[in-house]
């Protein structure tokens, strides 16, 4: 005879047997998550290659089981990839969600990209990986990219980097340049090299300059800062600068005569020339004798003026006195 069980008795039995079946589930989940998370340890393959597969390569991927800790993937190679739960986006009213079965199902077709490599063993993601990652950036390389926003200081670039690149306005030209909407704008294509990376400020800078050719003017000035001494006297053989014409012979006779006519009213200059003579007045010398000439010449008009107002004076007294006589 059947032995009579109570509803209550019915509940709990099914409920222990949902207590043992989710326990067996976790354990089986648990063993599949601790593979895949073998599988991301860091650390890469000594060359970053595994039967044939490169970091960041892209494939169309298979889902061909789902665990706690991620999925299961055929990428086409002989030993499947796996792919683990942070690297799956997140769609649009599930950003929280970690439930697997809510991101992906089997069977569905994927694409992923190769994020690590370790022991012939592939980590995926479904998130695509940067152009170029900061262990990628390395000063004086150079990058492609596109101007994404203008500011009054320079220009930013997304060069495929985490953050966009910085060319300065300093950077643009090796002219002055007033304002970085007259040399770019938004969309443009430009080719710069990296001055400094900062990885903790997340910061690239870029020049634009570096690239151009500089100035033919600019390119003279180094060179004549550059040139050894003995280059003028290389062009002059070569005909390319015109030899310097020979000094006129000073006259010095007519210089000392000037000098002696100046000495002559008093003054003394004690300046000589190289060769030991009497050099040229200077312009001081010269307007001192101009001065002293119309001098004279003021001072010979008023004594012709006096001793023509004395003559006057005498024929005049003359005159008088011969008038009275009479």
């Amino acid at each position: 005879m059947e032995q009579s069980v109570s509803p209550e008795e019915k509940k709990v039995n099914e409920e222990n047997l949902e207590e043992v079946k989710v326990a067996e589930d976790s354990l089986v989940e648990e063993e599949e998550k601790e593979a895949l998370d073998d599988v991301v340890e860091d650390g890469d393959a000594e060359d970053g290659k595994a039967d044939g597969i490169k970091i960041k390569e892209q494939f169309k991927g298979k889902i061909l089981k789902l665990s706690l800790a991620g999925a299961l993937v055929d990428i086409g190679k002989e030993i499947p990839a796996v792919l683990h739960i942070s690297q799956i986006p997140r769609p649009e009213g599930k950003e929280n969600s970690n439930n697997i079965h809510e991101l992906l199902e089997v069977g569905q077709e994927v694409d992923v990209w190769v994020k690590k490599v370790k022991d012939g063993r592939t980590e995926l993601t479904m998130i695509k990986p940067l152009d170029l990652e900061w262990r990628e950036i390395k000063k004086d390389m150079v990058v492609k990219g596109t101007v994404v926003r203008l500011e009054k200081f320079g220009a930013f670039v997304e060069i495929g980097a985490e953050r966009p690149g910085l060319v300065h306005i300093s950077e643009m030209a090796h002219s002055y340049v007033r304002q970085p909407s007259d040399i770019l704008k938004e969309g443009d294509e430009i080719e710069a090299q990296v001055l400094e990376v900062n990885r903790r400020k997340k910061q690239i800078k870029l020049s634009m300059k570096v690239l151009q050719p500089e100035p033919e003017v600019m390119q003279e000035e180094i060179a004549s800062a550059s040139r050894p001494a003995s280059a003028r006297a290389q062009q002059l053989k070569e005909g390319k600068i015109a030899e310097p014409r020979e000094k006129a012979p000073r006259r010095q006779k007519k210089s000392l005569k000037k000098r002696e006519e100046i000495n002559s009213e008093g003054f003394t200059f004690g300046i000589s020339d190289n060769n030991g003579g009497e050099s040229e007045p200077t312009a001081m010398e010269i307007a001192i004798r101009e001065a002293m000439e119309k001098a004279k010449a003021r001072n010979r008009s008023d004594n012709k003026k006096k001793n023509s107002v004395s003559q006057e004076q005498e024929d005049l007294l003359a005159r008088t006195l011969t008038s009275k006589a009479s």
